[in-house]
């Protein structure tokens, strides 16, 4: 694998977790399901971080698009385990969400597979 192929896996997987946080934070003040029946659930769509998590889905597909090109989807798609990663990581450190033990050693064993599958 080169590594600009290897670099487009990371920029997909860091998309991804970047298009989590930001629907997360697009969400997060919503109370579901009474709000999904109202007229506020109009403006979820407009809500600025649901577009901006929208738009990194979006971009993360078409780096990955470019990835199935040069990979095989058997040794590609492990690294989007990374996103569990950067997702605990980014969480915690911009949305305050607390690290467990669990998630630590859960996160690990998923790295330890990303390893393993990638040799």
């Amino acid at each position: 694998m080169s590594y600009l192929t290897l670099l487009m896996i990371l920029v997909s997987v860091m998309l991804s977790v970047a298009a989590q946080l930001s629907l997360k934070a697009g969400m997060g003040r919503l109370i579901l399901p009474e709000t999904l029946l109202s007229i506020e659930s109009v403006f979820l769509i407009l809500n600025r971080f649901v577009l901006l998590g929208l738009f990194c889905y979006g971009m993360s597909m078409v780096f990955w698009l470019y990835v199935l090109t040069k990979v095989e989807v058997s040794r590609a798609y492990p690294f989007v385990g990374l996103g569990f990663v950067g997702t605990m990581l980014f969480a915690h450190l911009l949305l305050h969400e607390p690290i467990t033990v669990q998630k630590l050693v859960g996160t690990m064993l998923v790295v330890s597979g990303v390893v393993l599958l990638a040799r």
